[in-house]
């Protein structure tokens, strides 16, 4: 799957490029999209992020895409790559800006561990 998002003021930090933790934010949140799109109605949680690699600073007007990959489904957990590109406004170039994978969990709504179910 693919998602996109604009860098705007409110995510820059003090030097001017994007604050990681608005990557971050966007990581667990698009991952979680992709898996609520792959497993409807089944809630899950974060529960990992593999270590995050910021691999250059991403500037105000960026448009980011962060694209979405299931790598691997557990029992009870599924596996997410998300590789992250950012293309500035005034350039057709994009380079790559993040990578991570993240894991989310299936839980019961007293949030303990239960089966994925399979797809279909």
């Amino acid at each position: 799957m693919q998602f996109k998002t604009l860098v705007r003021q409110e995510h820059l930090n003090q030097h001017g490029n994007l604050f990681g933790g608005y990557m971050l934010l966007w990581v667990d949140e698009f991952a979680y999209l992709a898996a609520i799109e792959d497993y409807p109605c089944v809630r899950f949680v974060t529960r990992a992020m593999e270590a995050a690699s910021f691999t250059q600073s991403v500037k105000l007007g960026a448009v980011l895409t962060f694209n979405v990959i299931r790598k691997k489904t557990g029992n009870t957990s599924v596996t997410y790559d998300v590789d992250v590109t950012a293309r500035d406004v005034s350039s057709r170039e994009s380079y790559p800006a993040f990578r991570t994978s993240v894991t989310l969990c299936s839980i019961t709504t007293d949030g303990k561990k239960c089966p994925l179910p399979k797809l279909g």
